[in-house]
């Protein structure tokens, strides 16, 4: 618990009895304690969002109904005033309960259960079943709950409860999704997948970077109050705060940090190091039409090394970490949905398993990997620090995690090749990252066509990150690029071939993005050589010539999801950026387009059209799978498109629409390209495990 419920007087009158006898209530109940004993016991998998009243037994004896008594809970005799628990899953078989105030028994640390003031460890409990009779198992501490002093508290082996269904139940704090009606399904006659992908999400950001970096997460035991928090290290001038302004240009000094349940700080659409993606937020998007979710799981030894607290920084670890996180999130999705298979998010580690998923109505969740020291393959001064035996292990074991794509290179040289800079003061810091991890600064040539960075890095960004208190390393020269366009000198390595060759070995989708043109290059001569479609482009970080290769081989591409027009972030629009591939060499073999959110990825969301006021998305509307959608409220806010651009999640039910509706002449041609976008994401999978 974060908080006690009581100070040293309330437990002072609760020792000398506040709690009551159950007096007579000693009725026997029709199974024995010896049945009891013997029963088989199972995990209580169906309790989400009961209201029940709670009778305490003590073997075949009844010692009351559980009533509310001082800081503490006590028994009556019979039903009448029994107390109503509302059940809140916390994972599968895990309950928060919450009394008739809101309040959350937990089991104490002097014996009797009270009630909290929040969800916290000892307010978790583990609920088994057998012949109608229940156990509850604190889950911190093991004691079973029962009668502890006359009171409700630790009991004994023999402690069972019986459940009978109340009312007056308090509400369970949580996000409805403001869709309502019946969706069209997931899939045609055909078989074929009807909706649109998400190619490129973070949704397990929270346990990335060493697990502080991030504000918040997708889910928690508790629910929204406790995964939607603000935090401290977050607020005004707090090293959260100071990281955000330098990676998001965000106000580090007027950082009011509320989370649930006003929302005034977070989520916003340029909030990078606060969590976008909760899971009701997911939820709205999915039964709005979207199909398929592709969670790439994020590593940066770095950046972790950035942050004051954290776990380990090695990117494997937090790989791993990661892909535990979201094995647990299905779970979590599934407990809070009735039970083990019955949630609405499931993962899918091959293309068969999407198709079966969308079949059912539910979201197919892709895994793929996004990090710079992928298998522990750093370069340091062009010496690669892994070997071709460190490769297939790593391979091997990231299939154990069901990943499907792989982007060999990320934000810095790697031992597999070059990378594809970033611009201004995010790539001065970039650049910086990438002298700590490989020892030198990018280094760059003056190219014609393709190229890594239209605008040069300058001197002038390098101050304004100083500016904000970034230091260098020692002894550090600042590095001299050339004007005009310049391009990584590094392409594949050796390593790299080796890499690429193995994943196309096993079927897996190769990402190029991130990847420095010739980089990239040198993968698509080998995707060609073989006849290889498993190559990707799907937020719009690589070159368009690359991007028209990539279309040749049977590729998929989906752009970032900018706004449908401008918005005043300097950057493209979905639909320019969609025209632009579509009018490729090669464009008229995307039979389908994917959607590239970046969501809790350090990449800022967009912004509200500058149009809005004129060309407003106007609520309710339908969704494209036919379903009606409101705004979306979180605790006391609203959220709004055309005045929040996407500022969380579920805001991309919202945007999907707002962008076809943008489009103009060709909303019938967009709407097409995104609803069969699943559908041209899996056919490339298909045809690459082929």
């Amino acid at each position: 618990m974060r908080r006690l419920a009581a100070g040293l007087l309330v437990l002072m009158l609760g020792l000398v009895g506040a709690w009551a006898a159950p007096g007579s209530a000693g009725a026997a109940a029709p199974a024995s304690a010896a049945r009891a004993a013997s029963a088989s016991w199972s995990p209580a998998n169906d309790l989400e969002g009961l209201c029940a009243t709670l009778q305490v037994f003590d073997g075949a004896t009844s010692r009351g109904y559980v009533w509310r008594d001082s800081v503490g809970y006590g028994f009556k005799n019979t039903v009448a005033g029994a107390e109503p628990f509302r059940f809140e899953a916390t994972q599968l078989g895990r309950y928060l309960l919450r009394d008739s105030t809101g309040k959350p028994p937990y089991q104490s640390v002097l014996g009797w259960v009270w009630a909290g003031d929040a969800y916290g460890d000892r307010a978790d409990w583990t609920v088994s079943v057998a012949d109608g009779r229940y156990r509850f198992v604190s889950t911190a501490t093991g004691q079973q709950l029962g009668v502890y002093l006359g009171g409700l508290g630790a009991g004994n082996s023999n402690s069972t409860i019986a459940l009978a269904p109340a009312s007056g139940c308090a509400a369970i704090p949580d996000i409805a999704t403001g869709i309502s009606g019946t969706p069209a399904p997931g899939v045609d006659a055909n078989g074929k997948l009807v909706g649109w992908i998400d190619a490129h999400a973070h949704v397990t950001a929270a346990e990335a970077f060493g697990g502080s970096l991030h504000c918040g997460d997708a889910y928690a035991p508790g629910g929204a109050p406790v995964a939607l928090k603000g935090c401290p290290s977050h607020a005004t001038l707090g090293w959260g705060a100071l990281l955000e302004a330098i990676i998001a240009g965000t106000d580090p000094i007027n950082s009011a940090e509320d989370g649930w349940p006003t929302f005034g700080d977070w989520p916003q659409h340029d909030t990078m190091l606060h969590e976008a993606s909760y899971f009701r937020s997911l939820e709205r998007s999915w039964k709005s039409g979207q199909r398929v979710l592709n969670v790439l799981l994020v590593a940066n030894r770095v950046i972790c090394g950035l942050t004051l607290e954290h776990t380990s920084c090695d990117e494997m670890d937090q790989i791993r970490a990661q892909a535990t996180y979201l094995r647990k999130m299905q779970d979590y999705v599934d407990a809070r949905s009735g039970g083990p298979g019955r949630g609405w998010f499931r993962l899918a580690t091959t293309p068969a398993q999407v198709r079966q998923i969308a079949a059912q109505g539910k979201l197919a969740v892709t895994i793929g990997v996004e990090n710079s020291e992928i298998f522990g393959c750093r370069e340091v001064n062009d010496v690669p620090q892994c070997t071709r035996a460190q490769i297939d292990a790593g391979l091997d074991e990231l299939a154990g995690m069901g990943v499907s794509g792989i982007y060999p290179v990320h934000k810095f040289d790697n031992a597999f090749g070059g990378t594809r800079f970033d611009e201004g003061v995010t790539g001065a810091a970039v650049n910086v990252g990438n002298l700590i991890s490989t020892g030198h600064w990018w280094q760059a040539t003056s190219c014609t066509g393709p190229s890594d960075n239209e605008q040069p890095l300058v001197n002038d960004d390098f101050a304004r990150l100083l500016q904000l208190g970034v230091g260098l390393p020692a002894g550090a020269i600042l590095p001299v690029y050339p004007s005009g366009k310049i391009c990584n000198v590094r392409g594949l390595t050796e390593l790299g071939r080796y890499l690429i060759e193995r994943m196309m070995d096993r079927g897996m989708i190769i990402h190029i993005d991130h990847m420095s043109v010739r980089a990239a290059s040198a993968v698509l001569d080998l995707a060609e050589q073989a006849n290889y479609p498993g190559v990707a482009s799907v937020h719009s970080w690589s070159d368009p010539t690359m991007v028209n290769r990539m279309l040749g081989v049977g590729g998929f591409v989906a752009g970032y999801a900018f706004a449908a027009s401008d918005d005043g972030q300097d950057t493209a629009t979905f639909l320019e950026e969609w025209r632009a591939n579509k009018g490729l060499a090669n464009g008229s073999r995307i039979s389908g387009y994917g959607v590239g959110t970046d969501v809790n990825g350090l990449g800022v969301q967009a912004a509200p059209r500058l149009n809005a006021g004129s060309s407003p998305l106007t609520y309710p509307f339908t969704a494209t799978n036919g379903t009606q959608v409101t705004k979306q409220v979180y605790g006391s806010r609203t959220f709004d498109l055309n005045t929040d651009g996407v500022a969380q999640y579920g805001l991309y039910a919202d945007w999907i629409v707002d962008a076809i509706n943008q489009a103009g002449p060709d909303a019938t041609a967009l709407r097409r390209d995104l609803l069969n976008g699943a559908e041209a994401y899996t056919v490339m999978w298909e045809n690459a495990r082929a």
